[in-house]
């Protein structure tokens, strides 16, 4: 982190205390600020007032636990690109996949280790500052507008919601359109080294981007990856 920068806020959930104390601590040691809230209702309230660079939710809370407090995040606007990663239990029934499905960047697994904690957290704000200095409001290419302060689509007279990740790629492709990118560049600029998802798992989401926005504006280079063209 940078000397003269100020330090970025991570909110940490999760109801117990020696989690939160030990999070704290440690994130606090490499410069972090860090509020904290003790289940999903109290962290929708904090992240409203303090507007954090980080969520770190723990799956399983009472009342309100991790997944839907993710959900309601993620369909505030102010939430829509805010890196959320979750943790998990080794013996809880909750895949990768679900985690990333529901709107989470990325899953810690418990036992924490403070050296993997801190890889990870630094990962996810790395991602998420790529994007934001890209300093365009927005992308015109062809009928289509990708708006990134409102993360929304405009083809024409209509109006695309995409998920989050599905937004990321279309992003990242046009952003320089006619250049291919692939897989391991769009896993690593929009998922990270760190975080392991299956080798179907970009094929998806191009297969859904394609079923909003039409077959025109992605294209497959075959045994390499993808571009964006027009």
């Amino acid at each position: 982190m940078k000397d003269n920068a100020p330090a970025k806020k991570i909110l940490i959930v999760d109801d117990e205390p020696d989690i939160l104390e030990f999070l704290q601590y440690n994130l606090k040691k490499e410069g972090y600020a860090v509020v904290t809230a003790n289940d999903g209702r109290q962290a929708l309230d904090v992240a409203e007032r303090e507007k954090p660079d980080l969520i770190i939710l723990d799956i399983m809370m009472p009342e309100l636990d991790g997944v839907e407090t993710c959900r309601i995040l993620r369909s505030r606007k102010e939430f829509t690109l805010t890196p959320v990663a979750f943790l998990t239990a080794r013996d809880e029934d909750f895949t990768q996949i679900t985690a990333l499905d529901t709107g989470g960047d990325d899953y810690i697994t418990k036992p924490i280790k403070p050296r993997v904690l801190i890889s990870r957290i630094n990962a996810l704000l790395r991602r998420a500052s790529r994007m934001a200095d890209d300093d365009r409001e927005a992308i015109e290419l062809s009928d289509l507008v990708i708006d990134k302060q409102k993360v929304l689509v405009f083809k024409g007279k209509e109006t695309i919601e995409l998920p989050r990740k599905e937004f990321e790629i279309l992003w990242l492709l046009a952003s320089k359109p006619g250049r291919v990118f692939t897989r391991e560049e769009i896993f690593d600029k929009i998922w990270g080294s760190d975080v392991i998802v299956g080798n179907r798992t970009i094929d998806v989401h191009i297969r859904k981007l394609r079923e909003r926005l039409g077959e025109d504006y992605i294209k497959t280079m075959k045994g390499i990856g993808y571009k964006f063209d027009f």
